[in-house]
């Protein structure tokens, strides 16, 4: 049976909300949750649900009982307050479940929604689950895809400002973000010919180097040179008829420029039902379409969808 490993990310949020859930619900692996015992407890109580803990991580999970690798948190945890007092504790829980994976204890980590601006510092920015894990592997040319059965988007860049991102499409970056989503559509989706949608960056692709040129200089001369090597790709197409159900059936991903050109048609398509997959880790790490929804941590109007979707997704792939 596979093992899979779910961290509760920001222990104010969904995250421990999100994870009682597991109690109650079946998977066709060993599900253990990292985080705090005494946080879900009390998230439990609010939500009036009966929970118990198994901190031995038996093999299967029993009704109304969560395995737990447990930490304690240094400040109190408020229910929807974030506290940056907790940053620290957060990370280190992160460190350590990212450890267990790479040392094939778990077969795949999904992870809950985490707070940015309460995980950065002053010394330290801290842009993503997604720029994190990677740098903890030693991995230079991470994606970020989100996904659905029947629809995947991949982003060139990540967590950037508009203004940065013509500097960072380059033919390096293109060429290897290719190479990855297809080494990784192959290997673990299993397509055997990746068939991918590039967009274009200025509006209309930039029609002939009327609205800019990355689409002249960058995107086209690597998409060509990636097909005469065997690649099947198309583009660079514009963003605006990108997404179209004919091009949703016909490719087996595209690849966004940037973050809102691939994410708000996505979830506009797919919104709690989506998930965030790493690609070109040495693992498989899945996680939710969301964020920490602090306003309604603690009550009854939280979709599990895109968690579940997560695990089922970690499970296949893994």
């Amino acid at each position: 049976m596979k093992k899979i490993l779910v961290t509760c990310g920001d222990p104010s949020g969904i995250g421990p909300d999100l994870c009682i859930n597991l109690a109650y619900k079946s998977f066709a692996a060993e599900i253990t949750v990292i985080g705090s015992a005494q946080v879900i407890f009390e998230r439990a109580q609010i939500l009036k649900k009966k929970i118990s803990f198994n901190k031995k991580n038996l093999k299967d999970n029993n009704l109304g009982k969560i395995n737990i690798i447990d930490f304690d948190y240094p400040y109190k945890v408020l229910p929807g307050i974030p506290n940056k007092n907790n940053s620290k504790k957060q990370l280190e829980i992160l460190d350590y479940a990212i450890n267990l994976v790479k040392q094939k204890k778990f077969d795949a980590m999904v992870t809950l929604p985490i707070n940015k601006k309460i995980l950065s510092s002053k010394k330290d920015k801290f842009i993503g689950h997604t720029e994190y894990i990677a740098k903890k592997c030693k991995i230079k040319n991470e994606v970020m895809m989100l996904a659905t059965n029947k629809l995947r988007v991949t982003l060139l860049t990540t967590h950037h400002s508009i203004k940065e991102i013509p500097s960072l499409i380059t033919k390096s970056k293109l060429r290897k973000t290719i190479e990855v989503i297809c080494s990784d559509l192959k290997t673990k989706f299993k397509i055997k010919d990746p068939k991918i949608l590039v967009t274009g960056f200025n509006p209309h692709a930039g029609e002939n180097g009327e609205f800019g040129d990355e689409e002249k200089k960058v995107i086209a001369p690597v998409v060509r040179e990636l097909n005469n090597k065997g690649f099947n790709l198309f583009g660079p197409v514009p963003a605006d008829t990108a997404f179209i159900d004919k091009n949703v059936k016909e490719y087996d991903a595209f690849l966004a420029m940037y973050h809102d050109q691939g994410l708000a048609p996505f979830k506009a398509l797919s919104f709690g039902k989506g998930v965030n997959i790493t690609l070109g880790l040495p693992f498989v790490r899945t996680s939710v379409d969301h964020g920490t929804a602090y306003d309604i941590v603690g009550t009854k109007k939280i979709d599990t969808s895109s968690f579940y979707e997560a695990i089922k997704m970690a499970i296949k792939l893994s």
